[in-house]
């Protein structure tokens, strides 16, 4: 703890310090990573009974009431579906770019015998670029996202080329980090200060090899029959709690003259999800031999921050097939106007650049925001969606994560889909599974083989 602290300070001291406290500043980083729980704000709120009462805004306008669901289903994809994504993008994650981009991939390693024998391994390197076609853009500009495939061996029944349906998901540290295989390149990038798993000047060592491979279970997926595609957040955007928004993606699509996003443009929580959405564009692009994902049977997959990323991944890009949220939280499936656990100005310090600038404005004003986090899970329907949370994890609000994707339910429902099942939380380790799975495991903040097994189950069931 004390060495993960030092490690946070060293970097500080060596970027730009504004008019910020640096001591308060590290309490409220490490609090944000789950480092010091016991150091939460003074007002976090863990009591049912302080919870204020609240409205929700609704998923259709009032007199919908009166409309078939065709009616329903027509009016909320030609219209509604379109409103609230432009209203989360105003008031919780910012516009993304939409200008087009070139990608080149390099396979950097390859290996048809990985995991002991059961999987092949591709490790490739997509280098990312406005297009000449893109006005305004500089087309030199670019950045590099480090791809790990892993997948099932083909037998010898199996057409040649047929992709197999993928999970795909971001890391916080690294490839490397995600399964001991010695063969994973390390990252030579900036991370933020670790030393327990093995970060040392805020760059990855041999130490982080393997250190999440529970969170991961590599093994399980392939054996199951799905593929693994990850890659490092920090390739996409550097979350190093001082951004300014010079490097990463953002760069690419500034306007001449321009420094950082409009206060109504994407935050890194929206950098991550355009980065999945654009490995899932090449992964699309490949063709038989080559070819290992389906793309059209991908779910997308994230925890904690990078869970809130899933969510809004799979809200905006209609063609993730399947999306899952592990504790992701304020910001992500817990509704913001329960104002328990983590709220909006307890991360505008630490990591305001996650959202928009314009997330800022509610502050303390939850209920003044224009949506919550059920119409984020709405924006999935009719999809499969899963949300999951941990007993110890008040923090993330397990039974606000469970309340929004109980009030999304009736978008399925409109679809002709279970939404999810029951009206009051689960049982611990009791998952109830529709459309919408949920469950609150026992335990802490993580991700685990329970949470895996559900997650597999699932998609069994719908890829």
């Amino acid at each position: 703890m004390i060495d993960t602290l030092i490690d946070l300070m060293t970097k500080i001291s060596k970027r730009r310090v504004r008019s910020w406290n640096i001591a308060p500043i590290a309490v409220w980083v490490f609090l944000a990573i789950g480092v010091l729980p016991a150091q939460e704000p003074t007002d976090t709120n863990y009591d049912e009974k302080k919870v204020p009462i609240y409205s929700l805004p609704p998923l259709l306008p009032k007199g919908s009431e009166t409309k078939t669901n065709s009616e329903r289903i027509a009016f909320w994809k030609d219209q509604r579906r379109a409103e609230i994504l432009s209203l989360l993008e105003q008031s919780v994650y910012g516009k993304t770019p939409d200008a087009p981009v070139l990608t080149r991939a390099e396979v950097i390693e390859s290996s048809d015998n990985a995991l002991g024998g059961i999987a092949t391994r591709r490790q490739v390197l997509l280098t990312i670029s406005p297009s000449p076609e893109a006005k305004g853009l500089d087309p030199k500009r670019s950045v590099q996202i480090e791809v790990l495939i892993y997948a099932p061996k083909k037998t010898n029944g199996e057409a040649a080329g047929q992709g197999v349906p993928a999970f795909i998901g971001l890391n916080f540290y690294g490839n490397q980090t995600v399964h001991p295989d010695p063969q994973i390149r390390i990252p030579k990038g900036w991370m933020q200060g670790n030393s327990k798993i093995g970060i040392v000047g805020s760059r990855a060592t041999e130490k982080t090899r393997g250190v999440y491979r529970d969170r991961w279970q590599a093994e399980a997926l392939i054996k199951r029959g799905y593929a693994l595609v990850t890659a490092y957040c920090g390739d996409i955007d550097p979350d190093n709690y001082r951004h300014d928004f010079s490097d990463g993606v953002h760069p690419l699509f500034y306007k001449q003259g321009q420094a950082q996003p409009a206060a109504d443009e994407w935050g890194t929580i929206g950098a991550w999800a355009w980065g999945l959405s654009t490995i899932r564009d090449w992964l699309e692009t490949q063709t038989p031999p080559d070819r290992v994902i389906d793309a059209k049977r991908m779910a997308v997959i994230g925890h904690s921050r990078l869970g809130k990323t899933a969510l809004w991944a799979g809200a905006r890009d209609q063609r993730f097939a399947m999306v899952i949220s592990n504790d992701s939280g304020c910001g992500g499936a817990a509704l913001f106007r329960r104002c328990y656990g983590e709220r909006i100005h307890h991360m505008l310090k630490p990591v305001g650049y996650w959202f928009c600038r314009n997330h800022a404005t509610y502050a303390k004003r939850e209920s003044e925001l224009p949506v919550d986090q059920h119409m984020l899970m709405a924006l999935v329907a009719p999809r499969p969606l899963y949300v999951a949370s941990a007993a110890e994890d008040r923090w993330a609000d397990p039974k606000g994560e469970f309340l929004s994707a109980k009030h999304a339910s009736p978008v399925y429902e409109w679809f002709g889909k279970k939404g999810l099942p029951g009206d009051a939380m689960p049982a611990v380790d009791t998952p109830v599974v529709g459309r919408i799975g949920y469950h609150v495991r026992s335990g802490k903040h993580d991700v685990t083989m329970f949470d895996w097994k559900q997650y597999l189950d699932f998609a069994d069931k719908h890829l």
